[in-house]
């Protein structure tokens, strides 16, 4: 592909550089990463937190860049170099259009909690529906004939454009993915070809990255910025940030419909809670559908309607969006039901590691819980240090036993983690070492009580150092339950 077809209108200061020879320059391929580029790629320098991209222009030159896109000029290359406004941009753009193609149907979902069970069971929803569907988000890809465990809720634009034309030429026609703040403030999202966009809820998090929770906001907004105008902006209605979410959206210029109690195009009028699943009478469009979600927690009843927001707004019909909400299976990590004690106590696994995330799972188990609410939980290192003591203070209120482990400590020292913690959790017992803690906490079960092990989900791994350390909370809360047997 010449230069001038890849790149020649995303960018007025590129468009004018590649008015000369430079447009007719070959492109094999296209990376921000200089290890990865090849003879014949375009190399793209993004300035980063840790580093600026144009310091290693020369190392992707050597290693055969034909040319270079940078934020600014960079002199002594033997390759054009086009300035561009927007790198980030230009390399999500750049990407779409070198890869060329992607799934027809694509949806997004920002949020603090709840991307990836509204991406999974948007899946579900779709594959009900006979269509030949996939999720993209935290806990990798899912698709027909493939199931890719990753790490990242938004891949990098160069990575998720080559997938998202893999799945095309896979079959695959829709697509759901989970849209980050840092995904979306680093222009991840930009190539992609939105049919509709979606919001959940917004809590504290990401405080070590966005100054304020006003730019968390804003950053999580720009997603409808992404969408053509008049698109479907699928928005819960019951979270105190959904008026603000829904008046963004309409200011972007989209189609706003609401889910939920408070919800004008799927409305919310009785829920009944069962041990391990919810009965909810939703109105739609006139009618009244009843519909069983096999799920415990209320904050999955509100996943579950989103996801039926954007099939419905996809084309999937109503009735047959709503009878697949019977047949939904939760997402791995996500108030997953482990296992059960000899005595009847019910074990659960929750990826939650921000504050809304654990009060919302603590408070949904507290309805079918008739003993005692037991939790497990720490916070990772390097990240957010405001909301460990927030942490614990709701811990504390919603959990009747709390102890305080380890989470992923990464560079941090896991006694500091643990003491800012504990300082607003009092009778709370620290246990360091989480797998010890899980045992402790197991052994405690009586009937009636239930047991959520709070923070790492689906992860398999624990991050200590620079170290990834095999842990599974799923295989943990297992082992303890068999040796408890």
């Amino acid at each position: 592909m010449k230069l001038r077809d890849l790149a020649g209108d995303i960018d007025r200061q590129v468009a004018e550089a590649l008015k000369g020879a430079s447009g007719e320059v070959g492109i094999s391929g296209i990376s921000a990463d200089s290890r990865k580029i090849g003879p014949g790629d375009l190399f793209v320098a993004l300035a980063g937190v840790k580093a600026d991209g144009s310091a290693f222009v020369a190392d992707a030159v050597a290693n055969g860049a034909a040319a270079v896109v940078s934020g600014h000029p960079v002199e002594g290359v033997s390759v054009p170099v086009l300035v561009c406004e927007n790198p980030r941009r230009f390399l999500a753009l750049a990407a779409a259009r070198f890869f060329g193609v992607q799934p027809e149907v694509m949806v997004a979902v920002t949020g603090t909690a709840g991307k990836t069970s509204v991406v999974s069971f948007t899946r579900q929803i779709w594959a009900h529906a006979g269509l030949k569907a996939a999720q993209i988000g935290t806990t990798g890809v899912i698709a027909p004939g493939r199931d890719d465990y990753g790490s990242l809720t938004t891949p990098d634009p160069v990575s998720l454009m080559k997938l998202l034309a893999e799945l095309a030429g896979e079959g695959v026609t829709h697509a759901a993915m989970e849209a980050s703040s840092h995904g979306l403030d680093q222009s991840r999202l930009d190539g992609v070809t939105l049919a509709a966009a979606g919001f959940t809820n917004l809590g504290r998090d990401h405080m070590d990255y966005h100054p304020t929770v006003e730019d968390y906001f804003a950053a999580k907004m720009r997603l409808f910025d992404l969408l053509p105008k008049d698109s479907p902006a699928i928005i819960f209605a019951d979270d105190e940030w959904s008026a603000k979410a829904a008046a963004a959206a309409r200011d972007a210029g989209q189609d706003v419909r609401t889910v939920g109690r408070a919800g004008t195009f799927i409305t919310v009028k009785r829920v009944e809670h069962l041990r391990d699943a919810q009965i909810a009478e939703v109105h739609h469009a006139g009618e009244i559908y009843e519909v069983r979600v096999p799920l415990a927690g209320d904050f999955q009843i509100s996943n579950a309607l989103v996801a039926a927001g954007f099939a419905i707004s996809t084309g999937v019909k109503p009735a047959v969006a709503f009878e697949a909400l019977g047949k939904l299976k939760g997402a791995p990590g996500r108030l997953e039901l482990v296992g059960k004690a000899k005595n009847g106590a019910l074990t659960y696994v929750d990826y939650a590691h921000k504050p809304d995330a654990l009060a919302n799972v603590l408070a949904s188990v507290r309805p079918f819980t008739s003993g005692r609410i037991v939790v497990v939980f720490g916070c990772g290192g390097d990240r957010d240090k405001g909301k460990r003591p927030i942490m614990g203070e709701i811990a504390t209120k919603f959990a009747d036993i709390v102890i305080v482990t380890d989470d992923n400590p990464r560079s941090e020292v896991p006694e500091t983690i643990r003491s800012e913690i504990m300082a607003a959790a009092p009778g709370a017992t620290e246990i360091a070492d989480r797998r010890a803690a899980i045992r402790h906490a197991v052994a405690l079960l009586q009937g009636g009580d239930t047991l959520i092990v709070a923070g790492k989900g689906h992860e398999e791994g624990q991050i200590v150092g620079a170290t990834v350390l095999p842990f599974s909370d799923h295989a943990e809360v297992l082992t303890a339950l068999e040796e408890g047997s």
